[in-house]
């Protein structure tokens, strides 16, 4: 049987609720085999990142060329990478082999509101990844920093969406989140802009929210549905997620990626 593949580029977080692991979980769940090319390993639980050891950009690119020259992805997620030279890597990697389907989560700000890209690898995030996109998925105020407008409800949503829509190829999805308009998110694609409805749960534990979704995307895409329908199955997925109410760590911990897997008493 010949299974849809998808490839996560990000980091890992050895706690499991983000990065390349929630990816993986993600990407396995909604029915496609999940391949990984690993940025940098963190040291990070739910109260918490207190380490980051990057990889080489030499290193990037050799697990690059393993995939695409045995096992081609079908879609290609890319998380946070926070330097240039390995932005670089990747943006050229995507285009010698012509990859599709590519969903780029651009993880510039955190929830807290610091920056998390030094403005050279931002810089590099603009022109060679975001290029590349089939769909970006920022959320507020990462819209905020590659507009350089601010947006403070539905209307400035919508202009921003505009104006990304004008600045890079592909589609754009800005999630709004509590900050504007709580689960509600807006796609703008090839002209149109649709509001994306979405229900607003009750659960503090959101650890790794936007990994999970923007590979829950590329899951989709990779099995062939469209882009609307695409993100559409994504938010059906980690409202389920969400609602299974999985409560682990200290901190703002990890979704139940495995909610829909029957258990099993040994």
């Amino acid at each position: 049987m010949k299974r849809k593949c998808v490839l996560t580029i990000a980091g890992s977080d050895c706690s499991g609720g983000a990065g390349i692991q929630a990816d993986m979980k993600t990407m396995q769940a909604n029915g496609v085999y999940a391949m990984s090319a690993v940025t940098a390993l963190t040291a990070q639980n739910t109260t918490g990142v207190y380490g980051i050891m990057e990889s080489s950009p030499e290193f990037l690119e050799s697990q690059l060329h393993c995939i695409f020259t045995d096992i081609f992805p079908d879609a290609v997620k890319i998380g946070m990478v926070s330097s240039a030279p390995l932005i670089r890597v990747i943006g050229d990697s995507l285009t010698k082999w012509k990859a599709s389907n590519i969903v780029v989560d651009p993880v510039m700000v955190s929830t807290s509101g610091s920056r998390l890209l030094r403005e050279d690898a931002q810089a590099a995030l603009m022109e060679r990844l975001l290029p590349l996109a089939s769909v970006i998925t920022p959320n507020i105020p990462e819209a905020e920093v590659l507009t350089g407008r601010s947006i403070t409800g539905e209307a400035q949503m919508e202009e921003a969406a505009r104006r990304l829509g004008e600045m890079y190829p592909g589609a754009v999805l800005i999630k709004g989140g509590h900050q504007v308009s709580d689960a509600n998110d807006l796609l703008y694609d090839r002209g149109r802009l649709v509001w994306l409805r979405g229900e607003r749960i009750d659960n503090p534990n959101t650890h790794g929210t936007g990994c999970t979704l923007s590979s829950a995307i590329a899951s989709n895409l990779a099995k062939g549905f469209p882009m609307e329908e695409s993100i559409r199955r994504a938010k059906v997925y980690i409202s389920g997620a969400l609602r299974a109410g999985l409560d682990l760590g200290r901190g703002s911990g990890p979704m139940d990626h495995g909610y829909a897997i029957p258990e099993t008493d040994f």
